[in-house]
């Protein structure tokens, strides 16, 4: 009897959180005795090289997302999974094309990985700013429509009148490996015995996370304690952000090494981790530094810190684009030791959790 076969499918493998949380789950899912196929419109992005044998990647060699759709029609065909996986939002309404096309025999499940009104607020191509109303027409064909947090399911339902299928399923932020991960060893001399305690933001340097505001909170911090701050990720923001960084006169206490494999032994050495987001859907990073005991503070943005840091117990909580909010919370912290945080406060993020979810939504239990 031939085993089960499920797909994940994403545009590429890019240095976000929502491809790594995606990666956790076709990771996690191989490790149930199953198939798992991990489809993408390009086999692209620093992730690619985490992909592990037990998982088998294929390639749609298309250029954009959309010109995955045949390719992505031909192997729902051939491969008949029992079940799909989609995330990110223009990819999701391929997926639901490629899978009407296909028959429509699979179960397919569309993950929204933000807040869908603040991703097309923001959005900078027309196709971005008509995505929600692209999910009103096509969504309701899924089997099961997930937003990672419950801010992401409000939202949704506010934005289109559609609640049957919709579920809150968290992302499988917590795996084994990240504990592994987290005691490797970091070469950066900030990290040295004896050096000032060093604040960490990650995430790719775009408007969404809001890095300026950080740099600013920063700049009043530093009036107060000794410390540095270290930003991991790249994008296109990258200019922008080192031109604060002159502006204020911080090239010495400010570091940009850019995208990282291993954040997670940054985080575990950090005097803090710091959200300075303005949207979000489930901050993957705020997870991962709860888990690993590093103390943190976080913007209430829309949506996930209020839920990820159960109101404020866990961790601070600020008002977004406030510098001074954010210093203040940020100098608090500092000054008090870090409190110990149970396991079950992130159980909901774990990978053996997660996955169970999405296997039973996939085989209809």
């Amino acid at each position: 009897m031939s085993r089960e076969r499920f797909a994940v499918y994403l545009p590429a493998l890019l240095g976000g959180g929502a491809e790594r949380s995606m990666l956790n789950l076709a990771i996690g899912m191989a490790q149930q005795n199953v198939d798992v196929d991990l489809v993408l419109a390009a086999a692209t992005g620093p992730y690619l090289k985490m992909v592990p044998p037990e998982v088998r990647l294929v390639d749609l060699k298309a250029g954009r997302v959309l010109s995955s759709l045949p390719a992505l029609v031909r192997y729902l065909r051939e491969e008949k999974p029992v079940g799909v996986v989609s995330a990110l939002d223009h990819a999701n309404v391929v997926a639901l094309w490629a899978w009407r096309l296909a028959g429509g025999q699979s179960r397919i499940a569309v993950c929204m990985q933000n807040t869908p009104t603040q991703d097309a607020t923001h959005a900078t191509s027309v196709l971005g700013r008509l995505t929600p109303m692209a999910m009103r027409f096509f969504y309701p064909w899924a089997t099961g429509i997930v937003g990672v947090s419950q801010g992401v399911v409000d939202d949704f339902v506010k934005m289109t009148g559609i609640r049957q299928k919709v579920r809150v399923i968290h992302n499988p932020v917590i795996t084994p490996n990240l504990f592994k991960r987290a005691e490797e060893p970091v070469e950066h001399p900030w990290f040295q015995p004896g050096e000032p305690a060093v604040l960490l933001g990650v995430g790719r340097l775009t408007a969404q996370k809001n890095f300026p505001n950080l740099i600013r909170a920063f700049a009043e911090v530093r009036e107060q304690h000794r410390c540095r701050l270290m930003i991991l990720g790249e994008g296109e923001d990258r200019p922008a952000l080192e031109a604060l960084i002159r502006e204020l006169g911080l090239e010495a206490e400010v570091s940009l090494p850019g995208f990282v494999q291993n954040p997670y032994a940054y985080m575990n050495r950090a005097a803090m981790f710091v959200l300075s987001s303005d949207w979000e859907g489930l901050p993957t990073v705020l997870i991962e530094a709860l888990a690993l005991g590093t103390p943190v503070v976080a913007t209430d943005c829309p949506s996930g810190p209020m839920e990820i840091l159960q109101g404020g117990k866990l961790g601070r909580l600020v008002p977004m684009k406030n510098a001074s909010a954010l210093a203040q919370a940020i100098v608090a912290t500092l000054s008090e030791p870090p409190k110990p945080v149970s396991e079950e406060a992130y159980r909901g993020y774990t990978q053996p959790v997660v996955v169970d979810q999405y296997l039973r939504l996939l085989r209809g239990n």
